[in-house]
């Protein structure tokens, strides 16, 4: 998992390096600064950083071999998980009726890239999740144990990289 994540870094890098140079040197600030929502955008990354607290909570407790609270607190870091997928599809619903598309300028092309990959990781993440929520319920709970690890690194990763792309996406440009 950890050589898996340390190439998905140089991935993650290249794009926002890529999508940092498109909205510098070209006329995305406008788009930016008059499509994307910062504020509600920093809304669901709430969402996303407190699924890392209750998958650490949840952690916890599956160690505790307490499987009730690990399947109540996993249930929640999913929930939140998808919360988050919900509000960026909404965002680019948004950004559809508004024209704003992966192909109609460089700055589609780079947000819809950055953000897709991100949420496509997301979506990953939250079907490893759910996968060990599912195991939890039978005779396999020793794998759940197992399992948690790479989840709980991947997760922690994918929310970390979610605060570089917050923070060029929507805080900079208004900076």
């Amino acid at each position: 998992m950890l050589f898996f994540i340390f190439s998905e870094t140089f991935f993650f890098i290249a794009l926002i390096i890529a999508y940092v140079y498109y909205r510098n040197f070209s006329d995305a600030t406008d788009t930016v600064a008059k499509n994307l929502d910062a504020f509600r955008a920093g809304i669901f990354t709430l969402f996303l950083v407190a699924s890392s607290i209750t998958l650490i909570i949840s952690k916890k407790a599956l160690f505790k071999k307490n499987y009730t609270m690990f399947k109540i607190w996993i249930g929640i870091t999913i929930l939140f998980g998808i919360v988050f997928t919900i509000g960026q599809v909404t965002e680019y619903i948004s950004l559809y009726e508004k024209q704003i598309t992966l192909d109609k300028d460089i700055f589609g092309s780079s947000f819809f890239t950055l953000t897709g990959f991100h949420g496509l990781h997301v979506i990953l993440g939250i079907i490893a999740l759910i996968i060990l929520f599912a195991i939890s319920f039978g005779k396999l709970k020793t794998i759940a144990i197992a399992g948690i690890e790479g989840v709980d690194v991947y997760w922690h990763f994918v929310d970390i990289v979610w605060l570089i792309v917050f923070y060029f996406v929507y805080i900079t440009p208004s900076l």
